[in-house]
């Protein structure tokens, strides 16, 4: 039988503890309501540049007449060889499988790109650090998005590969403060090496945020765009009933509402069926427009991924609060049956002492 004294000494660690996590899954509502805003708030730009390329698309030749071939490197499809995959993780734990969901979907699409070559760039420092204990880094490796924007306007000299499956850039403490700035730098990197052909494909894994209980892990490509305004998914994981059911259950208990983040799409530019005049040719138009459509869709993806990650971890302290007030519950019946155990034997003590006498 236990001391009753250390069962007390466990169960005021236990309340300790619980009001911790508590605390942690406030914190992380709070978070999740500002990270709502914020994808809320950037969604009529990203609308409004959609709709402008649609009206481009279909009023004005995007393909030469004669060859076929697009008028913007962006568009131009090529033989998948060297990939680029990057992958959208937490700086922080305490997120449930947040992290490993997501370290998982990379793994899946890397298996399914075998005998090619990927560079990843690792946004998050629990994928950082997970990514860089089984693949190696690149001899020449950017280190910060300010750097990214500065190493776009030099032309750096090919490295040799250190393996087909390497590490060439690590971003951490950007999904903090996300800025628009940041996205920007990243797909100009990236759109600076596909026009220069050292990459074919780009692809990005992230949790797509639409609400507390719609949420999925997608891998979406990026480039080359194949349709302007709709998603190209190739690997896509959806929450299990288990999983909604208890994030409904920590949004209702945190106050946190559960529509879905989805604004209202009032911009009616460019789909009406109207003749506009552009004084650009299509060939300037899309230099401008398709890399901030690029920066859009990367922009997009961080801020869905932090809103995402302030979910988990909203749900997984939600849990973790219930399972410590289930053990504080099962210790205190412990220690009454202790203390009942110890009553009961100095009762019979006593009673065999008189008896004796």
């Amino acid at each position: 039988m236990p001391n009753i004294l250390d069962i007390r000494r466990r169960i005021r660690s236990v309340i300790n503890t619980r009001q911790i996590t508590r605390a942690m899954k406030m914190v992380s509502a709070a978070k999740l309501r500002r990270a709502q805003e914020r994808a809320l708030a950037a969604r009529p730009y990203a609308q409004m540049l959609t709709n402008v390329l649609k009206s481009l698309v279909a009023r004005a030749e995007i393909y030469d007449p004669e060859t076929g071939e697009p008028k913007h490197p962006l568009l131009a499809h090529r033989q998948e060889k060297n990939i680029l995959l990057i992958v959208v993780t937490g700086d922080k734990g305490l997120a449930g499988a947040f992290n490993a969901n997501v370290t998982k979907a990379a793994f899946r699409f890397l298996e399914s790109k075998s005998g090619k070559n990927v560079d990843i760039e690792a946004i998050g420092r629990k994928g950082r650090d997970f990514l860089k204990r089984r693949y190696p880094a690149a001899r020449v490796q950017t280190q910060s998005l300010a750097e990214l924007a500065e190493s776009v306007e030099t032309e750096a000299e090919e490295e040799e590969r250190v393996a087909a499956i390497q590490i060439t850039g690590e971003h951490v403490g950007v999904l903090n403060k996300v800025e628009f700035a940041q996205a920007s730098a990243l797909a100009e990197n990236v759109i600076h090496r596909y026009t220069r052909e050292e990459i074919d494909a780009v692809y990005i894994v992230f949790n797509e945020f639409k609400s507390v209980i719609a949420q999925r892990l997608i891998v979406e490509q990026i480039l080359p765009i194949e349709h302007i305004g709709e998603q190209t998914v190739r690997l896509a994981e959806e929450m299990t009933e288990e999983e909604k059911k208890k994030a409904k259950e920590a949004a209702v208990r945190a106050g946190v509402g559960m529509r879905p983040t989805e604004g209202d799409e009032t911009s009616e530019f460019g789909t009406s069926q109207v003749d506009y005049i552009y004084e650009q040719p299509p060939e300037e138009l899309f230099r401008s427009l398709l890399p901030k459509y690029v920066s859009i869709q990367v922009f997009r993806a961080l801020l869905e991924s932090v809103a995402a990650e302030h979910a988990a971890r909203m749900t997984a302290m939600d849990a973790a609060t219930n399972n410590a007030t289930d053990m504080v519950d099962s210790l205190t019946l412990a220690m009454n049956r202790a203390r009942q155990a110890k009553i009961t034997k100095e009762i019979i003590e006593i009673v065999s002492g008189a008896a004796a006498m």
